[in-house]
C-alpha cells in the first residue's frame, strides 16, 4: 500500500477522447495520448489519465480491462486506489477536529488504550497527528505480511477477513523505527490506528464516516469505501500481479480489510478529481484544518522518485521540475497503482491508473506516470 508504485505485464488496445475549450486544441490530446501509450510501453496491462483544468479537460486510455474478455479499457472504468484512500481518512479525522470531538494533540493511547505497547511502542507518547503525518516511528505492518507477498499466498488468503487490530498486532511485534517525532517514514500502520480512531471517537466505521462526510455530499457516485464486499460493482479495470514470479493471476477479487483505512477504497479518475477539488477548495475543512493537512515535511523516502517530496497530513507536495509544486497522494495494491496531482487552487489535476504487478512493479514505470503528472501540471498554465 505504498504511495507511488506500479504495474508490469502487456496489452495494446488504444480508445482517447477529449473536449477541450477552443485554445486547448488538438496538441493537448495527441499530448496526454502519448503519455499515457509511455505508461503502458513499460509493461502495464492498461492505463487510464484524466486532466481537468480551466482550459477544459480530457481523458485517454491504453490497453485491456479484462485480459479474458479483452475488453478494453474505458474512461469512467473503477479501480482500487489504494494509498489515496489515506486523503479521505485524513480528512475525516480534520473534520472530527474541527468539531471538537478529537484533537490532533491526543495521544493514540487517549483513544486506544494498551492498542500501540510492547518491544518500545508506546502510545502515550504518539499523537494524532504524527499518525497522520508518518512522524510516528511504528513499523508498517505490510513489510511483514506474507499474504501479499507471493502468488500462493494471496491465493489461499485473498478472502480472508483481517481486523484493524491484528493488522496493528504485526506491527507491535517489531520495535519502532525511532522515537516518535524525530523523523518520517511512510508506514500503513498508522492510517489503521486512524481508522480505529475515527471509529472510537465517532461509534461508526471510518467507512461510514468516509461515506456521509464526503462521498454523499460530493456526489461521488463511482466512489466506495468497501468493508469485506471483494468485488468491485461497476464497470472496473481488472488487476494483475505475479507478485515478483511466475505467471501473472488476476488478482480483482479480494477482500480488502488487510488494507482497511491504509488502503482499500474504490474511485474512478473523475471523482478523484472532484474530491481533490473539493478539499482544496476548502468544501470539505475549515481553514485552519485544511492548514494543517497542508503542513508538509521531508519525505526523503520518495526522493528518488520525486525528489522534494513533502508530506502533510494525508496529502503529499510534489515540487514540478517547471517550478511551484502540486498536492497529490498516489497508492497502489496488487494488481494497482494511482498517481495524481492537483494545483494548491484546485483549478488543474490529473490521475493516472495502471494496472499490474503494484508493489512489485517496474522502475520505468513508475518514472513514466510521474512525467504523465508533471507534464500535465506543467502545461496548466505559466508558473512562477
Amino acid at each position: 500500500m505504498r504511495a507511488v508504485t506500479t504495474a508490469l505485464l502487456a496489452a495494446a488496445v488504444l480508445t482517447t477522447a477529449f473536449n477541450p475549450s477552443a485554445e486547448a486544441g488538438a496538441a493537448g490530446q495527441g499530448a496526454l495520448q502519448q503519455q499515457v501509450d509511455a505508461v503502458q510501453q513499460t509493461g502495464t496491462v492498461g492505463v487510464l489519465a484524466e486532466v481537468v483544468g480551466p482550459r477544459g479537460s480530457a481523458y485517454a486510455t491504453v490497453g485491456k480491462a479484462d485480459t479474458a474478455t479483452g475488453a478494453p479499457v474505458q474512461a469512467d472504468d473503477e479501480f482500487r486506489i489504494g494509498s489515496a484512500t489515506k486523503t479521505f481518512v485524513a480528512t475525516v479525522v480534520l473534520q472530527l477536529a474541527a468539531e471538537h470531538r478529537l484533537s490532533l494533540d491526543d495521544t493514540v493511547a487517549h483513544w486506544l488504550p494498551g492498542v500501540v505497547s510492547g518491544n518500545g511502542n508506546d502510545g502515550s507518547r504518539i499523537t494524532v497527528r504524527e499518525l497522520l503525518q508518518h512522524t510516528s516511528g511504528l513499523y508498517d505492518y505490510a513489510d511483514d505480511f506474507p499474504e501479499i507477498d507471493s502468488t500462493a499466498a494471496f491465493e489461499a488468503d485473498r478472502y480472508t477477513t483481517y481486523t484493524p487490530g491484528q493488522l496493528v498486532a504485526i506491527s507491535m511485534r517489531h520495535r519502532p523505527d525511532f522515537a516518535p517525532g524525530t523523523s518520517w517514514e511512510y508506514s500503513d500502520t498508522n492510517y489503521i490506528l486512524a481508522g480505529m480512531i475515527i471509529a472510537k471517537a465517532t461509534g461508526r466505521t471510518w467507512q461510514q464516516e468516509v461515506f456521509d462526510r464526503i462521498i454523499r455530499p460530493l456526489g461521488l457516485r463511482h466512489t466506495t469505501a468497501p468493508g469485506t464486499d471483494p468485488s468491485i460493482s461497476g464497470p472496473h479495470l481488472h488487476g494483475y500481479s505475479a507478485f515478483g514470479s511466475g505467471p501473472a493471476i488476476d488478482v480483482t477479487s479480494a477482500d480488502m480489510t488487510y488494507a482497511g483505512a491504509s488502503g482499500s477504497m474504490i474511485s474512478t479518475t473523475i471523482d478523484l478529481i472532484r474530491f481533490h477539488q473539493a478539499l482544496l477548495g476548502g468544501r470539505l475543512l475549515p481553514a485552519a484544518q485544511l492548514a494543517e493537512m497542508e503542513t508538509t515535511v521531508p519525505a526523503h523516502e520518495f526522493d528518488s522518485l520525486w525528489p522534494g517530496a513533502r508530506y502533510g497530513l494525508g496529502l503529499m507536495w510534489l515540487p514540478l521540475s517547471c517550478g511551484g509544486g502540486v498536492y497529490s497522494h498516489g497508492g497502489d495494491v496488487p494488481g494497482y497503482t494511482t498517481l495524481d496531482g492537483i494545483t494548491p487552487d484546485g483549478r488543474h489535476a490529473a490521475v493516472v491508473e495502471a494496472t499490474g504487478d503494484g508493489e512489485t512493479a517496474s522502475l520505468g514505470t513508475q518514472h513514466a506516470m510521474v512525467a504523465l503528472v508533471d507534464q500535465e501540471m506543467c502545461s496548466a498554465e505559466p508558473r512562477k
